[in-house]
């Protein structure tokens, strides 16, 4: 009975206790305003944020060497070609395809047998199982894909070394900006693990980052447009979802109005 009264009186005391009220600092009218959460800071909170939350105070830094370094970098001259850290760092690969060409057209071939694999999974999720979230998605990609790619067209760089197994399917053009190859990996990749094929899905980022090496290699594409790629292909994936979010949305309405004109 002692033991139940004291819970009691705790509970009542922990009740009765007031939450702090935040400090105010007066504006010029007088009229009071909440304190800037970071005069509320303590050391606690320093050391939490360096503990928990590394990973924001990095891309912080990283803002600021970067912010430094496009500032104090010489631009490019319209008379030279792009700068590419990709194209550099492939450089003894470029080499290698170059004085190959049988090389170049194997792994056309095989890139373009990869792709093959995206088209067909993607397909087969939407016919067969029912699923068309990666077949939305794909619509959507490669519509953005086509309005980018037309309205501000990159030349093809001096080095491109082009196959007729490649897909497209022949040195036709194409749109540089952004990478439909790799977007479209990303976007049967994440359809994958949604459907826990995890084996599945790590194969293709593997031959996707193979595609990737392969793209930089021959001078396919940029670096920008396949990063410009994976980014797009987990947007738009996305996107997909909160189209198929609103559209069941709008179907349980339906089928709520529905029961309710039926009872009446």
């Amino acid at each position: 009975m002692i033991s139940v009264l004291k819970h009691r009186i705790s509970v009542k005391s922990l009740s009765d206790r007031k939450e702090p009220e935040p400090l105010v600092i007066p504006i010029r009218d007088g009229t009071p305003a909440a304190t800037p959460s970071f005069m509320r800071w303590t050391r606690c909170d320093v050391s939490r944020a360096v503990t928990h939350h590394w990973l924001p105070l990095v891309f912080g830094a990283c803002l600021l060497f970067f912010v430094g370094v496009e500032y104090t970098l010489a631009m490019v001259p319209p008379s030279s070609q792009p700068f590419d850290l990709g194209f550099a760092a492939t450089r003894p690969l470029h080499r290698l395809l170059s004085s190959s060409p049988d090389i170049n057209t194997l792994l056309a071939f095989l890139n373009t047998v990869f792709v093959g694999m995206q088209t067909v999974y993607i397909l087969w999720a939407w016919l067969v199982e029912g699923r068309p979230r990666a077949t939305i998605s794909v619509i959507f990609m490669f519509t953005c894909r086509g309005i980018l790619g037309y309205s501000t067209q990159l030349p093809l760089p001096e080095e491109y070394l082009g196959s007729g197994a490649d897909f497209p399917v022949g040195n036709v053009s194409f749109f540089l900006f952004f990478s439909g190859h790799v977007a479209g990996s990303v976007i049967a990749s994440l359809d994958m693990r949604r459907m826990q094929r995890l084996k599945l899905a790590l194969l293709f980022d593997t031959l996707n980052i193979l595609q990737v090496v392969r793209l930089l290699s021959t001078r396919g594409h940029y670096t920008i447009d396949l990063a410009a790629g994976l980014g797009t292909g987990v947007l738009f994936d996305m996107l997909a979802g909160k189209y198929e979010e609103s559209k069941m949305a709008v179907k349980r309405v339906g089928v709520v109005k529905g029961m309710q004109s039926k009872a009446k």
